[in-house]
């Protein structure tokens, strides 16, 4: 059984500044809820409820937010607002939260690496919060989907989903053998292509479920691209050395990394999951 989900937050938000100058860019609210509590109820709801975050400086709101705030709680006590912190509650008497900081923003392997000690040796979901994942009512959710891939293959699964060719170069893209529909084996990967090399369409997205051995590989791979240690280069080791597989998720995406995804994202929460009741 997988129980834990990091979530690397350290990250400074720059393409939402000013917005994100003293906010976190996790913090900034698709409708009602702050970007990363989607991405929290979907790693409770995947039964992973061991959340771990690894922060950095001017991170603290996010631990505020799945904490109790005494003197909000008693001014709204008994009234008709407080049923607008049921879905905060939840997730706080659901899961169990720990932090670590990363303390150098030195790309999502070594933040990854930064986590080893809220994961221990056991395998674990990864969730980059940027990334906003919806699927169909009654449906699985993309870290439940991949869940169940792992239970099969037992080995790291990257979620990956079609991209145009005129955006891949933006991602990690996989190559890959298809072992059945949806479910690839992966043979390489790359970090953000450069224009006409990329190996397929499949793109990476911030989901994985890793297994421990992941963190030993970290620790082996130089720096990649941007002079960052690139988990997508850790990724392509462990692939090479043993099975990663990659998984065409079922749902829709948003890139909350973006202006123009966040806000496509904000429309799409409003008009389709947004409840004022």
């Amino acid at each position: 059984m997988i129980r834990k989900c990091l979530f690397p937050v350290g990250g400074y938000g720059t393409r939402f500044l000013p917005a994100t100058k003293a906010l976190p860019k996790e913090m900034l609210p698709v409708v009602n809820k702050p970007l990363v509590q989607y991405g929290v109820e979907e790693s409770i709801n995947a039964g992973l409820n061991y959340v771990g975050f690894v922060t950095g400086r001017g991170k603290r709101a996010i631990a505020d937010h799945f904490d109790i705030s005494y003197e909000l709680e008693h001014q709204i006590s008994g009234s008709s607002k407080e049923k607008y912190l049921s879905s905060i509650r939840h997730l706080m008497d659901e899961g169990v939260f720990s932090y670590t900081r990363q303390k150098e923003m030195k790309g999502l392997g070594h933040a990854i690496l930064a986590g080893e000690t809220l994961v221990g040796n056991e395998p674990f979901g990864v969730v980059l919060a940027d990334d906003l994942c919806v699927t169909e009512p009654g449906e699985d959710n993309v870290l439940a989907q991949m869940v169940k891939v792992h239970k099969q293959f037992r080995c790291s699964i990257v979620a990956v989903m079609e991209v145009p060719e005129d955006e891949i170069h933006k991602y990690g893209v996989i190559a890959g053998e298809e072992m059945k529909d949806g479910v690839y084996r992966v043979t390489d990967m790359v970090e953000k292509p450069e224009k006409g090399t990329e190996p397929s369409n499949l793109a990476v997205i911030g989901r994985y479920i890793l297994t421990p051995d992941i963190f030993d590989i970290i620790k082996d791979t130089p720096p990649g691209k941007n002079n960052e240690i690139q988990l997508t280069d850790a990724l392509k080791t462990q692939a090479q050395d043993g099975v990663v597989m990659a998984y065409r998720f079922k749902g829709k995406r948003f890139d909350c990394g973006s202006v123009a995804g966040f806000v496509e994202a904000t429309n799409y929460v409003y008009e389709n999951i947004y409840k004022d009741d």
